[in-house]
């Protein structure tokens, strides 16, 4: 079964801890601005790690053309299962993967693809008993978006009673400004069928999250309930956001403190895509994408004591 472990809102870590006591996980291709291995996602099913991520190349040269999905035993170091190729969804480019291990042992992966020729995104979804199964699954979209929507990036957990999905929706009204975002949740008794729900979290004006908010986790644990985002202040910081904490008030969330909770010491200071797994002996583990001394993105893991 999947790890269950719930933990507390974490107290701000100490950020050097995410550069000097953390570990690469997969570095880029090509060693330039632009250049990505990141946007992870991660579950420890019965002992063994599995990591889902983006790899991405510069504009003009590919952009985010294959999601990935690797097997561990410690965390650290992953070997390849399955390779999904942006073509197989019929995508200009790939964003972060969600993959999920279902209650009744089924796995998924929710892929973030954008409409050849446009600013829209959709997120398919392809389903199998097995991991290497996915390779061979049909993708179905799930989250089609809109005219005047894109919609990418989810984060989806099961309560125990429905799932729920937090995804960054992106207006499309001004084709000069689809970069602003906000998180939008959603329910579903199946995890296929969504019904959207509200904004979950919304950028702060003046702040340094003003222009967008993306949900990177969710830690469900009751009243206690929390999340990781990343944020923006301007068009500028797109590709380079931060990572924030908010808290849960019933389906809503508020943003804790004025500023990022994390950054990268290397400008332009990139850290997103956070994912935490409580582990069951205490403790968690943190897979992000972090921007490089060169501009380029790569995963990286720190493992923090309970």
């Amino acid at each position: 079964m999947s790890s269950t472990v719930q933990t507390s809102a974490p107290r701000p870590p100490a950020a050097d801890r995410f550069w000097a006591d953390a570990e690469v996980v997969l570095a880029p291709d090509d060693p330039r601005p632009g250049a990505w291995a990141g946007g992870p996602s991660a579950q420890l099913v019965d002992g063994t790690w599995w990591l889902a991520y983006r790899l991405r190349r510069p504009v003009g040269e590919g952009r985010g053309f294959a999601n990935v999905v690797a097997r561990s035993a410690d965390g650290v170091r992953f070997h390849p299962v399955l390779e999904l190729a942006k073509d197989m969804f019929g995508a200009e480019s790939l964003e972060r993967p969600a993959l999920v291990h279902t209650p009744d042992g089924r796995w998924r992966l929710y892929v973030s693809c954008a409409t050849p020729g446009t600013k829209h995104w959709r997120v398919d979804l392809v389903e199998a008993g097995s991991v290497a199964g996915l390779a061979a699954a049909t993708p179905r979209t799930v989250l089609p978006g809109g005219a005047t929507t894109a919609v990418k990036d989810p984060v989806i957990r099961h309560d125990g009673d429905q799932w729920h999905l937090w995804a960054s929706v992106h207006p499309l009204d001004d084709p000069d400004a689809t970069d602003r975002m906000t998180t939008e949740h959603a329910t579903s008794p199946d995890g296929i069928d969504w019904t959207w729900r509200g904004t979950a979290l919304a950028g702060t004006a003046g702040s340094w999250d003003a222009r967008g908010v993306r949900f990177a986790t969710v830690v469900l644990d009751g009243s206690r309930t929390w999340a990781l985002y990343d944020g923006r202040a301007t068009a500028a910081e797109n590709w380079e956001e931060r990572t924030g904490l908010a808290v849960a008030e019933e389906c809503r969330f508020t943003a804790v403190g004025d500023a990022p909770l994390l950054q990268s010491p290397h400008p332009p200071s990139g850290l997103r895509y956070c994912d935490v797994v409580a582990l069951p002996g205490g403790g968690t583990r943190w897979f992000y994408e972090g921007t490089r001394e060169d501009g380029a993105h790569e995963l990286r893991t720190v493992l923090l004591p309970g």
